[in-house]
């Protein structure tokens, strides 16, 4: 559904790697017992996708995903598992409504794998007003970078830097940056308010702020960017 450039760490970052290279990468790094789990999982989950209904035995499985596999592969193990379910905005839904914090984070991380539309954007938008920093991370993945609408994107980044989450967790920045003087508006406010109450200013502010300079071509003409 998307076109991937696989991250160093693909596990690490399993919104931006196709499915067949995390699970390659799972089955250099996994001991032995832990990538036979994963095998199996991975399995049942496709000969058993229950997208509807009942809960079925794959949703089990994600709960099992950190101890069966370790913290460090616990969200790519959870995609993968989501993935080979063919899990539909409605499954993503109960899942996310259900689940951990670990296990929310796992379907933002597994929309852009699985929700070709906006149609899940309510998830991004949830996840958006909590104060759980990984949560805010993961809903600015690709689907975000896709779907998202211009507000309530600016928004999102602004969120970023004053709940500390790092800029660069945010997939195609520099794109929807560019030539934003509305985006740029708002962090030169955000700026004034906290040097006025004498805190300081995130540098990650003027890293944003100079992306949203526009381009000689963008200034002989109109930048394009949506309210």
């Amino acid at each position: 559904m998307i076109h991937h450039r696989t991250p160093d760490r693909p596990a690490a970052r399993p919104a931006l790697a196709a499915p067949a290279d995390l699970r390659g990468h799972l089955n250099a790094h996994l001991a032995g017992a832990a990538r036979a789990w994963l095998g199996r999982a991975l399995d049942e989950a496709a000969d058993h996708p229950g997208t509807r209904g009942p809960v079925s035995v794959w949703e089990l499985r994600l709960a099992e995903a950190g101890r069966r596999c370790g913290t460090e592969y616990a969200d790519a193990v959870r995609v993968l598992i989501l993935h080979a379910a063919r899990a539909d905005t409605d499954a993503l839904t109960r899942v996310y409504r259900q689940g951990t914090a670990d296990e929310r984070r796992a379907v933002l991380h597994a929309l852009p794998h699985l929700v070709p539309g906006p149609d899940a954007l309510h998830l991004v938008e949830d996840a958006l007003r909590t104060n759980d920093t990984r949560l805010v991370a993961a809903a600015l993945g690709p689907y975000a970078a896709r779907h998202l609408a211009p507000h309530q994107w600016r928004h999102a980044v602004l969120k970023c830097l004053f709940t500390g989450v790092r800029v660069d967790e945010i997939t195609d920045l520099t794109r929807r940056a560019h030539g934003d003087t509305e985006l740029a508006r708002m962090l030169g406010d955000y700026a004034e308010e906290r040097t006025a109450a004498g805190r300081p200013v995130p540098e990650d502010l003027y890293r944003v702020l100079a992306l949203t300079a526009p381009s000689p071509a963008d200034e002989n003409g109109i930048d394009g960017k949506e309210s």
